[in-house]
């Protein structure tokens, strides 16, 4: 039976040894983190609207409000490395009734409101509202030395064992107090 992969978003409570993390989870768990070997740190850090350009690959974690009109909760800026990361839209697991949006900006709008990003992906397009409350970010390499207690941290593929650690290739966290908001 394959394992089920799962998400973790929390912060950080101890390091009791590199690649070894007690997370205190958004819902309130206390989970034991484990890395893998070769493990990928990468720290987010804050941007802003005006970095959004078009023919940038980007995330949108979004809601629909009472019109149906998708509002970003946040956008995230991939490096052109991570282009083509996770492509296409799909529910996510951020609050109810989100969805994920990773694709290309084809079109930005600016209103007196914000600004409407045209996201196009294989298959498809979504119109995001991203309003002055979005959180924007974007990528750096990150390192194990950053992680310390009262880090926020996200966690995309993580594999629940038999311990009932969680163990991961990745982390992904927040530099300078941002929390990661995915």
């Amino acid at each position: 039976m394959a394992q089920e992969t799962l998400r973790l978003r929390g912060t950080i409570e101890s390091v009791s040894e590199p690649g070894n993390f007690i997370v205190k989870s958004r819902e309130g768990e206390t989970v034991k983190v484990v890395m893998t070997e070769k493990p990928i740190y990468t720290a987010m850090v804050k941007a802003s609207l005006a970095d959004i350009k078009p023919g940038q690959f980007v995330g949108a974690t979004a809601l629909p409000d009472s019109s149906g009109t998708l509002k970003a909760v946040e956008v995230h800026i991939f490096p052109e490395a991570m282009r083509g990361t996770g492509e296409g839209h799909r529910p996510w697991d951020l609050k109810p009734e989100s969805t994920m949006t990773n694709a290309s900006v084809e079109q930005s709008v600016t209103s007196v409101d914000g600004r409407t990003l045209t996201l196009k992906y294989k298959g498809g397009e979504k119109k995001i509202v991203v309003t002055p409350e979005t959180v924007v970010v974007t990528y750096d390499m990150g390192n194990a030395a950053e992680l310390k207690p009262g880090v926020g941290i996200f966690i995309s593929a993580g594999k629940k064992m038999a311990d009932g650690s969680i163990s991961t290739p990745r982390i992904t966290y927040g530099r300078n107090g941002l929390i990661p908001p995915m």
